[in-house]
């Protein structure tokens, strides 16, 4: 079970390592580390136990205000047991609650076989896409030795995929971290993070621990790894009835996660760097708290990594005079809690809520199958009563937290997000130019045989790329140029901004790392895009063979939001194409699934305004609209104002411009 758990790992993580030289990341990195530096002066400041508290009180509202708040449901769980195998000295109960009306929560309770009160540690499992027997060993090793141990499917996770189809038999989304980023595009999307559900699933788990009269109350503790490990950390830091925390195998400054193994989105809280925070004030958060780190030798979350975390933690604990509440400790072997990191979390549990009365010792336990081990009939929680997807959860969300402003409070938002290009026209030199100082973009220019001023157009380019089976194979923009170029247009051909050495083929994602990395240091990636396109009006504008006054542009898919935002602050561009751009976000959030949500992702825009807003801004003349489709790229028909092509059609005609 090891290796499959690292095997999937290594396919949930980005390929954020690449060799390959990538001068956006390390521009975007200089500013990472510049806020950093920013956060280490205000660290060092901090020599009183009343100096730590404001500090830890500022964190707490920095974060929470960032996530959209703590969930506020408690409604009844509702539990039930589906199910009981008796083991070796124990046994495990397949238990089922809601964490809200309708969003089951499956889970495995270890308890020992004798009768009695005993202390009780959650386990949220880490990110394998069987979820909950992944820590069974640890779980069934905790009953042994006197405790009751509670392991549970996250989000996306064994019999909680979100995008499970019968019919397939499997998640369409690819499997639970893609279903995370998802999920987590859609939360920013309406200025919160994924992050909340996560953190209300652990505190519904610890509701129903509690609600068992052979849990004590008064001992309780939480441990994970990986995914299931910063789960654990939340927990830790944002319930006080939690006594005791162990969290393995992710911790890592963001000195080092920034350009290494940045994880998905409940993992990586909104604009976290730009609010001055790292991984250390999570930890610091409900000092003193007692603390057991992890980490292991071959980890791609580095041990090295791992110390500065640790050390600045065990400087805040000593302002509470608790140093001996923290522990750092160093497994062997790759990402996971081999046997020397599940014995040190043994120690630390009987330490802090047995006084040390049980055995540390790593015992052999029988390994049930993910079968034996389900809860459910048919093996997710569909078939559950009144069952609810998150995505329906966040879309309620949406409705009861929605507040519309104005076009002109639009326009006001735009003037904050740097979009307008006021700098000297860049030059094209060797197939590129520079959009602003450190950001260099790829452009073609094509010029037609005619001689004379001519209208120009900006194509932003779209390369043919390799997609699943199941995904619509998308299309280059080469046909587009041809067609411009034959009706006497010169054509730039822009590649905005990007980090492609990240984007790791899974489907319906996008560039979601890239858009992610930029957020947490206060950016917006579309945002820095239509700035972009608006450099290469510039560009074009002061071109001897251009006719200034005849600037258009073309983009499609989500791509088509840049344009939008680009001639929303910018009447330079006299007029642009939205080819299959999809129609609303609303629609977005309305659906079980979106394709390359990151590519148009400002958070919380569409709490206040929606594409319309925009379009509303730019005018009517100035925007053609081909095919407008959903966010599964499937055309859709919201009225007059677009044009269809019908089978065989040329891919651009005479009356676009």
């Amino acid at each position: 079970m090891m290796s499959d758990m690292r095997a999937l790992l290594t396919l949930l993580l980005p390929l954020a390592c690449a060799a390959q030289p990538d001068p956006f990341l390390h521009w975007l990195n200089q500013k990472a580390q510049h806020q950093l530096d920013q956060r280490d002066r205000t660290i060092a400041q901090i020599t009183t136990r009343a100096q730590a508290d404001a500090r830890r009180a500022e964190v707490r509202k920095k974060i929470l205000d960032s996530i959209g708040g703590l969930v506020t449901y408690n409604g009844p769980l509702r539990s039930r047991v589906t199910g009981t195998i008796k083991a070796n000295g124990y046994a495990i109960e397949k238990v089922i609650f809601e964490s809200l009306p309708g969003f089951y929560i499956t889970a495995n309770l270890y308890r020992p076989a004798t009768p009695g009160r005993y202390p009780a540690i959650l386990v949220p499992a880490g990110h394998t896409q069987e979820g909950k027997p992944e820590a069974q060993h640890l779980a069934a090793n905790l009953a042994r030795k006197g405790y009751i141990a509670l392991t549970y499917d996250p989000i996306g996770q064994g019999e909680r995929e979100q995008t499970y189809l019968p019919e397939l038999g499997r998640a369409l989304s690819g499997g639970g971290g893609n279903e995370h980023i998802e999920l987590g595009g859609r939360s920013l999307l309406i200025g919160q993070s994924v992050a909340r559900y996560f953190i209300h699933d652990a505190k519904r788990s610890v509701d129903y621990l509690l609600s068992r009269p052979d849990v004590d109350p008064a001992r309780l503790g939480v441990t994970g790894c990986s995914g299931g490990g910063a789960i654990a950390t939340y927990a830790g830091a944002f319930d006080p009835r939690l006594k005791v925390a162990a969290s393995a195998c992710f911790i890592n400054s963001f000195r080092t996660l920034y350009t290494g193994p940045t994880a998905d989105s409940e993992m990586t809280l909104p604009r976290f760097l730009v609010n001055g925070l790292d991984w250390a004030d999570v930890f610091n958060l409900p000092a003193p708290l007692p603390w057991l780190l992890l980490a292991t030798t071959e980890d791609y979350f580095t041990p090295a990594g791992a110390q500065p975390v640790y050390d600045e933690v065990r400087h805040f604990y000593k302002l509470y005079n608790a140093e001996e509440k923290v522990r750092f400790a160093v497994g062997p072997g790759p990402h996971g809690t081999p046997r020397e990191s599940r014995e040190e979390i043994y120690r630390w549990m009987n330490r802090w809520l047995k006084n040390e009365q049980a055995s540390s010792a790593d015992e052999e336990v029988h390994l049930y199958t993910n079968h034996e081990l389900k809860v459910t009939a048919s093996g997710n929680v569909d078939g559950e009563p009144q069952s609810r997807k998150l995505y329906q959860v966040i879309h309620e969300e949406y409705k009861a937290t929605r507040q519309p402003k104005s076009t002109a409070d639009l326009k006001a938002k735009l003037n904050t997000l740097n979009i307008a290009h006021t700098g000297p026209a860049p030059q094209l030199t060797n197939g590129q130019f520079e959009s602003e100082p450190g950001i260099t973009i790829n452009a073609k220019l094509h010029r037609p045989n005619e001689t004379g001023r001519r209208p120009a157009v900006i194509v932003v380019e779209e390369k043919r790329l390799p997609v699943p089976l199941y995904v619509q194979r998308s299309q280059s923009t080469e046909a587009i140029v041809e067609g411009y170029k034959s009706q006497g247009y010169i054509v730039l051909e822009v590649e905005p901004r990007d980090s492609p050495a990240v984007v790791d083929g899974r489907p319906f994602l996008g560039n979601w790392l890239t858009n992610e990395r930029v957020e947490i240091i206060g950016g917006h990636l579309p945002a820095m895009r239509a700035h972009d396109i608006l450099a290469a009006v510039s560009l074009l504008e002061k071109h001897p063979d251009v006719d200034p006054a005849k600037i258009t542009a073309y983009a499609r898919g989500a791509k088509g939001f840049w344009l939008l935002l680009a001639a929303a602050v910018d009447p330079r561009l006299k007029r642009i194409w939205l080819d299959r751009t999809p129609i609303s976000f609303q629609s977005a959030l309305e659906s079980p699934l979106t394709n390359n949500l990151f590519e148009a992702l400002i958070p919380g825009f569409a709490r206040h305004w929606d594409l319309a807003d925009l379009k509303t801004l730019i005018g009517p003349a100035r925007i053609y609209s081909t095919d407008p489709t959903n966010w599964m790229n499937k055309p859709v028909f919201p009225g007059p104002g677009h044009h269809y092509r019908h089978v065989g059609e040329p891919i651009i005609t005479q009356h676009v411009h």
